[in-house]
């Protein structure tokens, strides 16, 4: 099932309402759902491979942590910040601008051109360290058990 972005993100407690929560693909809803997001967010950062390292190891120990709480959604939560660090990360070692297409004053038009690559070592090696962690959560027994048991309850 598709991630609910009509829902009020403002006033909804996940914690108190995983029934509402939806895990849609990839990185949907990352910076939406509360109060994951503030507990996780303040650990997300990828600027070299130490701080990645540090950021990794940090949220995949809120992942754990929220494992062992069987909390699903925050455990969810916490796979896409990791996720995110690698996609971020790797788009900045493609991309010193983080941008992967030109503007383009066509606003409308569906053809993007996207910029050349420009390589940043750096960049992909903090990429490479998320890479290994979030392939550690999303193949995490115990998250693969809760998942299948939320998506039974509340996405069928």
């Amino acid at each position: 099932m598709d991630f609910d972005y009509s829902l009020d993100f403002q006033k909804i407690d996940f914690r108190q309402h995983p029934e509402l929560y939806r895990v849609g693909k990839g990185e949907q809803g990352v910076l939406l759902v509360e109060p994951y997001k503030s507990e996780i967010l303040p650990y997300w950062r990828f600027k070299t491979p130490e701080i990645a390292r540090q950021s990794s190891e940090k949220i995949y120990e809120l992942f754990l942590h929220y494992l062992e709480q069987d909390d699903f959604v925050g455990a969810d939560m916490a796979r896409k910040f990791i996720q995110m660090g690698y996609t971020r990360s790797r788009r900045y070692a493609n991309h010193k601008s983080g941008r992967k297409y030109k503007k383009t004053s066509d606003t409308g038009s569906s053809k993007k051109e996207m910029l050349p690559y420009d390589v940043d070592p750096v960049k992909a090696e903090s990429a490479a360290i998320f890479k290994a962690k979030w392939l550690e959560a999303k193949t995490n027994a115990k998250y693969l058990q809760l998942l299948a048991k939320h998506k039974q309850m509340y996405e069928v």
